[in-house]
């Protein structure tokens, strides 16, 4: 059984072999990272270490038992209760409704660990499958338009207190 874990360093060298070996199935539906993001990614990954110690992002992934990520579930921005999710999904991993579970989870450990009582998210419009996680997750959309690498999206909303 998949297993959310929070972000540590040893996770560095699975998140990139998830990246690179998903990175054309990601830039079908969300921005791409573009190629310094692998270029400087130990780096990088140092750096979102930091921010998390600060409290400023809780990062996660959702590992399976051979120690293979299978998603990343990420509160970034976090101040006065609320932070905005994003998370993305390999594609070996898609259609079996982890990514909605782990959302769930997610909302969950936003109230009990980390004293959040709002979470926001946005997707792009012609990405269904997280649209159909947000919805499935107890996000409803706020009307607010936003531009995703260009396209069109919707801001969601969810209070942590919901429960699914």
């Amino acid at each position: 059984m998949p297993e959310l874990q929070r972000l540590r360093p040893d996770h560095a060298p699975a998140l990139f072999a998830f990246e690179q070996e998903n990175r054309a199935f990601f830039a079908a539906s969300i921005p791409d990272r573009g190629d310094a993001y692998f270029a400087d990614f130990d780096a990088r990954h140092t750096a979102l270490l930091t921010e998390q110690a600060a409290g400023l992002c809780h990062f996660h992934v959702l590992v399976d038992t051979d120690g293979e990520i299978l998603g990343r579930f990420n509160l970034v921005d976090v101040a006065d209760g609320t932070a905005d999710l994003g998370f993305r999904m390999a594609e070996s991993a898609t259609r079996r409704g982890l990514a909605t579970a782990t959302v769930l989870h997610l909302c969950t450990l936003a109230a009990t660990e980390y004293g959040l009582t709002t979470l926001r998210a946005a997707a792009a419009l012609d990405n269904t499958a997280s649209r159909t996680v947000l919805t499935r997750a107890g996000f409803v959309p706020t009307g607010e338009e936003v531009r995703l690498g260009g396209r069109p999206g919707l801001c969601h909303v969810r209070s942590t207190a919901l429960q699914a």
